[in-house]
């Protein structure tokens, strides 16, 4: 295949503001993408739209709120949203899957793994996977949902080391302010780098039948450049657009990365895995982590929230509470209260563990884009 492309389609250019399929909207979609894998490409849908397609279907008036609502009627819209996909892409010759994730399935490495080896066989047979949240089984009491598919789409990106992600939406692209309201807002070509003030432009959810609004996207779009893996954020609306977006000439604004794809066991760490605990550092251990590609020592801790246990997931924070990373950690909570801040012959005095690296750069990855 000549590249593997994961494209999102939300809710919103899925149904109607009313609730209901739009199948003159599917259609299209459907003809952009098959023009891709016709194309000799490796094509993955991530989709959302059960519940919006369902709810109408079981006699709710407006779309539910409350979460065993909702997941009957994601159960209705699921099946009414996989056979408008299979009927549409029949047309074309092309036969669709359905798979259907959770978060938690992400955080097992096993199934994550049993996942991709499913989508790799779908690819290789030239078959289209479409795969979208499990909503009949998510909740976020346990594990959070993907609610928005924009993560999930990032995720899905990172796992087959796809070449590109795109994401649609009702905007072309990302602009300084919402030029809806303010027509002076300068739209932002391309993106390598997502800093502070990138993520501050964003705004909130426009549509009352999606939820995702531009943040979510920017969100993705950076799990995506950290997977080495370019994004696409804007309009696919009139024939051919698709094919634009692809190939970098698309309505909307290219999120471009130079980082290589990660190895299985660095994407659960940075994306899959539920961290148990957050650490907080000092300025040298920031510099150590993020430019010298160090270990952390319990020199460099300054605060520890959480009660982990050697070998859990940690977030790594600097003082401004920024994110800088994740890692697995040799120590349990309560050792690094007890050492943090000392040198490391102090910490073996006090301390009997495996490693005197709080998290070794074996076991650390970096999120700072």
């Amino acid at each position: 295949m000549t590249e593997r492309i994961v494209v999102k389609i939300g809710s919103s250019s899925l149904t109607s503001e009313e609730g209901g399929l739009n199948r003159e909207r599917i259609h299209y979609f459907v003809s952009e993408l098959a023009s891709l894998h016709q194309g000799g490409n490796g094509v993955m849908l991530v989709t959302s739209g059960a519940v919006a397609a369902g709810f109408r279907q079981i006699g709710y008036t407006a779309k539910p709120k409350i979460v065993h609502e909702k997941q009957a009627a994601a159960a209705v819209g699921q099946a009414l949203l996989m056979q408008a996909y299979q009927e549409a892409f029949s047309k074309y010759g092309i036969v669709a899957a359905q798979i259907l994730l959770t978060r938690a399935d992400f955080s097992n490495r096993r199934r994550i793994q049993n996942a991709l080896m499913t989508i790799e066989e779908l690819l290789r047979l030239g078959i289209i996977p479409i795969i979208n949240e499990n909503d009949t089984v998510a909740t976020d009491e346990l594990v959070p949902k993907f609610g928005d598919n924009d993560s999930l789409s990032a995720l899905v990106a990172t796992m087959t080391k796809a070449a590109k992600l795109v994401i649609i939406t009702d905007m072309d692209g990302l602009y300084t302010e919402d030029p809806r309201k303010n027509p002076q807002a300068v739209k932002i070509e391309r993106v390598d780098q997502i800093s502070e003030d990138i993520m501050k432009v964003a705004g909130g959810a426009g549509s009352s039948v999606g939820t995702g609004g531009m943040r979510s996207k920017i969100e993705a779009a950076r799990i995506a450049m950290r997977g080495g893996v370019h994004a696409f954020i804007g309009k696919v609306q009139q024939e051919g657009d698709l094919m634009l977006a692809v190939d970098g000439i698309g309505r909307g604004t290219y999120f471009d990365t130079k980082l290589n794809s990660l190895p299985m066991k660095k994407q659960w760490l940075g994306f899959h895995s539920m961290p148990q605990g957050c650490i907080t550092v000092d300025d040298g251990a920031v510099l150590a982590l993020l430019e010298g590609g160090k270990s952390l020592l319990p020199a460099g801790v300054t605060e520890i929230q959480g009660d982990f246990l050697p070998t859990d997931v940690v977030e790594v924070k600097n003082r401004q509470g920024e994110t800088l990373g994740r890692g697995v950690v040799n120590y349990a909570a309560w050792q690094i209260q007890a050492v943090a801040g000392m040198t490391t012959e102090e910490v073996k005095r006090r301390v009997d563990v495996t490693r005197i690296e709080v998290i070794h750069r074996d076991e650390w990855i970096t999120l700072k884009s």
